[in-house]
């Protein structure tokens, strides 16, 4: 595959890496997981500072006009600091629900204020006792009553839910899945947040007779199932790059640890056999960047060319970061699983990307039913 990088990606590319090496060690991720709302809020404003909110969004809403190769290169960095801000949360998922289907007046309003880190917003679909990743949303129905809507129903695994300051909440309606804007502190809905598996803080939100008005709904009535599917895509390329940072950094950490801790009086990294594991890991490192590239750049491809070759790139993530995060464990020894050592909080976040909208083997299958990858021309 021929990719080479513009002088502008190079530059963005460098400059969050930089803002990341220079300002997330463990410390201040362990700081921010103490904290209420389980991040930093000085982090996302110098983040906001940088330009990366606004990257995505088109020029003629306010923003950079960047496309997945810009979105893959942030996703790297943030992985590599292993950053617990509402990043994936505000931009990409509610962010690429607004981008998609917001009308000029719902983007005008927003943009600017998400461009500038004043403003959290959330995408809310997951529900309890839902298979596998779907889109098949009934525990949530909305009704019309007059020009407005009414929600009723409840959401789980809301990512960074309990600090958004507004909702992108998918809901059945006659029409069909249908997106909605709902105010975070708007009567009838509760809202309560908890750590998740990896330190990033999840919410339930359940809706009781919730009433918005016509402006609340996102694209046409549905149009919801059509949105997600492009969100999800999205979201999972931009998964795989924040994987494939994480693994990097995990794999360089490893290396050290290798050439560092001694045994027999001689460092461990001499030993053969650990350097066919090290190898090893390094094989799969590369198999995933080369798989998180090809996601990237296949969203500005045809439709089931982006969906094949996002659900192969999704694969190849979830196998490759099982295999660094145990092997990285495993070589760490014991203190390779300890809350004060970046190698264990590593392997949860790569093993809770796996998971996130459709673990490897939901893709596998899916893409064994499309027929296999399609190679980019």
């Amino acid at each position: 595959m021929d990719f080479e990088l513009t002088d502008e990606q190079r530059l963005l590319a460098e400059s969050v890496n930089r803002f990341v090496a220079e300002r997330y060690d463990l410390e201040t991720r362990l700081h921010a997981l103490r904290q209420q709302q389980g991040w930093s809020r000085e982090v996302w404003q110098g983040l906001a500072e940088l330009g990366v909110f606004a990257m995505p969004f088109a020029e003629e809403d306010g923003g950079f006009g960047g496309g997945g190769v810009e979105t893959m290169l942030v996703m790297e960095a943030l992985g590599k600091g292993l950053l617990v801000e509402p990043y994936l949360a505000t931009v990409i998922l509610a962010g690429g629900a607004l981008r998609r289907a917001g009308s000029p007046e719902q983007k005008a309003e927003r943009i600017a204020a998400i461009a500038g880190g004043e403003r959290l917003m959330a995408l809310a679909h997951s529900e309890a006792g839902m298979p596998r990743h779907t889109l098949d949303v009934k525990a949530t129905q909305a009704r019309q009553d007059g020009e407005g809507w009414v929600l009723n129903g409840s959401k789980i695994a809301v990512i960074h839910g309990d600090c958004a300051d507004e909702l992108v909440v998918s809901a059945a309606t006659t029409e069909g899945l249908s997106l909605f804007l709902v105010a975070a502190d708007i009567p009838g809905m509760q809202i309560e947040g908890a750590p998740g598996y990896d330190g990033v803080r999840v919410a339930t939100a359940a809706f009781d007779t919730v009433r918005v008005g016509p402006d609340a709904l996102l694209g046409a009535a549905g149009e919801g199932t059509a949105i997600l599917e492009a969100v999800f895509e999205e979201a999972n390329a931009a998964l795989a790059a924040e994987a494939v940072g994480i693994m990097s950094d995990t794999f360089d950490m490893t290396v050290e640890y290798l050439k560092t801790r001694q045994q027999f009086g001689v460092p461990i990294g001499s030993f053969q056999a650990l350097q066919h594991r090290a190898v090893d890991m390094l094989i799969q490192l590369e198999l995933a960047r080369s798989m998180a590239i090809l996601a990237a750049l296949s969203l500005d491809a045809a439709p089931e060319e982006r969906r094949r070759n996002i659900a192969a790139a999704k694969v190849q993530i979830g196998r490759s970061g099982r295999f660094i995060g145990q092997q990285a464990v495993q070589l760490h020894g014991a203190i390779g699983i300890t809350a004060e050592y970046r190698v264990g909080h590593a392997f949860k976040r790569l093993t809770a990307i796996d998971a996130l909208f459709g673990d490897a083997d939901h893709h596998i299958d899916m893409l064994a039913d499309a027929g296999g990858l399609v190679t980019l021309s």
